[in-house]
């Protein structure tokens, strides 16, 4: 065969790419672990019982933005790494912004806060539980994350699980804000970030098992 028949041969079998199928997969994939999560909350957890109230507060809506925050920032990165030979560092920043936001705020409320109080702020009433509950929660929406990532075609397969799965933690956060008593920035800078980096931390050390392809 011919070079010219060679390249006619195969630019007749060229097929279009559907550009946005990546991201149903993904939407997809949050959108049932999210819902798993809340189904889990509820039955575990429950919702707390002044939701409504709480709801017409800045704090709870500066609750949610945290780990919201940091999950389009996870996105952002999943989307970069998904790719071969495409680097991240820009996205990573994106999702440092969020958690030096919250540490920011949490140091101010801490400077302005009676001595006697610090702790308090810190630690809240659910300090024992909480990281632990957020990975609980991230049951269902990391291996959503994960089989989402697999549409994908990641070479630092560390990074790539570490990124999947802190977008199962943020979202399984975002689902554990409607239970959690805890209105202290002090307190989310330190056991939400906890809570989101245990499973961040598994995707790594899952990423090559998990991702290789």
């Amino acid at each position: 065969m011919k070079t010219d028949e060679l390249i006619t041969l195969l630019s007749n079998q060229v097929t279009q790419v559907d550009r946005s199928a990546v991201r149903r997969r993904f939407a997809q994939a949050l959108l049932l672990g999210a819902a798993g999560s809340l189904v889990l909350m509820t039955i575990v957890f429950g919702v707390r019982h002044d939701l409504g109230i709480v709801a017409g507060t800045g704090v709870f809506w500066a609750k949610l933005a945290f780990p919201l925050a940091i999950a389009v920032g996870a996105m952002l990165v999943i989307d970069r790494i998904g790719r071969p030979g495409a680097h991240a560092r820009y996205a990573w920043a994106i999702v440092a912004l969020p958690f030096a936001a919250v540490w920011i705020a949490g140091w101010l409320i801490l400077d302005r806060a009676d001595t006697t109080a610090r702790w308090a702020l810190v630690l809240g009433q659910t300090w024992r539980t909480c990281p632990f509950n957020i990975l609980l929660l991230s049951a269902p929406t990391f291996p959503a994350a994960i089989w989402a990532m697999r549409s994908l075609a990641p070479t630092r397969l560390r990074l790539a699980g570490a990124a999947a799965g802190l977008l199962a933690s943020s979202t399984a956060t975002i689902v554990y804000c409607l239970h959690c008593p805890e209105m202290s920035p002090a307190f989310w800078g330190v056991w939400y970030a906890i809570g989101m980096s245990l499973p961040a931390l598994i995707g790594a050390w899952l990423g090559p098992r998990l991702l290789r392809w």
